[in-house]
């Protein structure tokens, strides 16, 4: 597909996805593609195409002699971070915020003490460095700065857990922290605590403790839930 095809099909998705997550299409709606490649002022193929990214996710399903039909939210593919960016795009942002924050408190944990006793050397290191990059950009409005060494941090412990599934959730998380970032639901500077926290987190994993990884971790999820009850009550 050339440059300008991508962008197009880009520009329905930007619009329909967030649409349909927002509940602008409700379950059961049905789209009819020439409608919609009329409505977009794209063509067929790229309307189609479209479609079948939306499928992909488990939003939508062609169905033969009826269209495109909007899926029952308890079919979407909720993993996918673009449905994550979507929904968390949308009315729906609380809700989603506190779910997935609420699956970080019951998997990151775990994962922190896996990484304890797992992580390789360089892993360690790693997880070192990107703590230090949260201290360095904690103060001073930066959360930017702060948001790519926390991303690092997480993806670092949910690798390092040696578990294939828990590593696979790094995109699940990534879309978590960037949400609360680019939405403001953020204290214009981290918690302090919770920095400590990170630091000390690493701390434990390359010291072996997975007793203390674990906890240290809980405490960072818990708090995060914590600053919801404020920020996205």
């Amino acid at each position: 597909m050339s440059t300008r095809g991508r962008g197009l099909h880009g520009h329905v998705l930007d619009t329909l996805g967030p649409a349909i997550t927002a509940g602008e299409y409700p379950p059961g709606s049905v789209l009819r593609t020439d409608e919609l490649a009329q409505h977009f002022e794209v063509s067929r193929s790229v309307m189609r195409e479209a479609v079948r990214v939306l499928e992909s996710m488990h939003l939508v399903e062609s169905r033969r002699r009826v269209g495109v039909t909007v899926r029952p939210k308890a079919e979407w593919n909720v993993y996918d971070p673009q449905v994550i960016r979507w929904r968390l795009a949308g009315a729906d942002r609380p809700h989603q915020l506190r779910s997935l924050t609420v699956l970080r408190s019951a998997i990151e944990p775990v994962a922190a003490g896996l990484a304890a006793q797992h992580a390789t050397a360089e892993q360690c290191a790693e997880l070192t460095e990107c703590a230090l990059g949260m201290v360095a950009n904690s103060r001073g409005h930066r959360l930017g700065e702060y948001l790519v060494h926390d991303v690092a941090f997480h993806r670092v412990v949910l690798g390092a857990s040696g578990n294939e599934m828990f590593a696979r959730l790094g995109d699940v998380v990534a879309e978590v922290l960037t949400g609360r970032t680019q939405h403001e639901v953020m204290f214009e500077d981290p918690d302090p605590a919770a920095v400590t926290l990170h630091v000390q987190v690493a701390e434990a994993v390359r010291a072996r403790d997975a007793v203390r990884a674990e906890e240290l971790t809980r405490r960072i999820t818990m708090g995060a839930l914590e600053e919801l009850d404020i920020l996205a009550p």
